[in-house]
C-alpha cells in the first residue's frame, strides 16, 4: 500500500483521534494519536492494513513520556510510526498485549525504565532492574 493510501485511510478511520500525520520521504509515515485509540489504531494497522509490529520505544521529552510504535508494510518497505504522548506524572497507557506477544517485554522494559503504566498487562514483573537501581527508580527519565 502507498504512503498516501495509508495517510487516507488512517484519517477516513481514526479522523478524531488523529492528532498529526507528518510524512518523512518516500517510505515513513508519523502519525500522532490521542492515547486512549492505541489500541484500535494498532487493531486496524494489524489486522486490516496487514502492517507488522516491529518494536516500540519511549523518551521522556518536554512534552511528557513518548512512545512510538513502529510498524511496518514488509510488501511496500513502508514503516509507520504511530507516537502517543503521555502525562508525565501519571504516565499510563493500555497494553498491545492482546494484540501482539511481542509487545509483552520491551512494555516491562519501558515500565522499569520511564515508569510508564501499561494498563491490563498480564505480567509487568521486572526484567531488567533486579539489583541494579533501587525500587521506584526509573532511570530513563529526565530529572528537572
Amino acid at each position: 500500500m502507498k504512503i498516501e493510501e495509508l495517510t487516507d485511510t488512517l484519517k477516513a478511520g481514526f479522523e478524531k483521534d488523529l492528532l498529526r500525520v507528518e510524512r518523512h520521504g518516500e517510505r515513513r509515515l508519523s502519525v500522532h494519536i490521542a492515547p486512549a485509540a492505541i489500541v484500535n489504531v494498532a487493531r486496524f494497522m494489524h489486522v486490516h492494513l496487514k502492517l507488522r509490529f516491529i518494536i516500540a520505544s519511549a523518551m521522556h521529552t518536554r512534552k511528557g513520556m513518548e512512545i512510538l510504535y513502529h510498524f511496518s508494510d514488509d510488501s511496500s518497505g513502508n514503516v509507520i510510526n504511530v507516537q502517543v504522548v503521555l502525562d508525565e506524572k501519571n504516565p499510563e497507557i493500555e497494553s498491545l498485549t492482546g494484540i501482539f506477544v511481542a509487545a509483552d517485554w520491551i512494555e516491562r522494559e519501558m515500565h522499569e525504565l520511564f515508569g510508564i503504566s501499561f494498563l491490563n498487562h498480564p505480567n509487568l514483573e521486572k526484567l531488567l532492574s533486579e539489583g541494579n537501581w533501587a525500587e521506584g527508580v526509573h532511570p530513563y527519565r529526565k530529572d528537572k
